[in-house]
């Protein structure tokens, strides 16, 4: 069984910055693609940003231009850095890895959330 742990979250005031960091553990961890999502109180869960196994990124147009996904194979760790944080970036922010689903030709996250971690940004 894979073991995430997300850090890195907190209280920032708007325009401020903040890198969250998911550590895993697995072998397959530099062939996966992982994703960053996030849950806003009383919304659904969303996916932030994703990197490939290869590198590739896509994200949120809510967050295209602030956010950066990245990550560091020899570490098992993937990252993402947020700047200019807004408000409605509040949420519990998680990190999943995702398989491709041949069927929809898209990536799906495993069914095997952790605790997350906090982000709150005061107007």
């Amino acid at each position: 069984q894979v073991h995430r742990v997300e850090s890195g979250g907190g209280l920032v005031q708007a325009g401020g910055s903040l890198r969250l960091s998911c550590a895993t553990s697995g072998s397959t961890f530099s062939r996966n693609a992982m994703g960053w999502y996030r849950q806003a109180p009383g919304k659904q869960r969303e996916l932030v940003a994703r990197i490939t196994g290869g590198g590739s990124t896509n994200y949120a147009d809510s967050v295209k231009g602030r956010f950066t996904i990245s990550r560091d194979n020899a570490r098992n760790t993937v990252y993402l850095q947020m700047n200019s944080l807004k408000p409605e970036d509040t949420a519990v922010y998680y990190c999943n890895a995702e398989f491709y689903s041949p069927l929809s030709g898209t990536y799906r996250p495993y069914n095997d959330w952790g605790q997350g971690t906090q982000v709150t940004v005061s107007s």
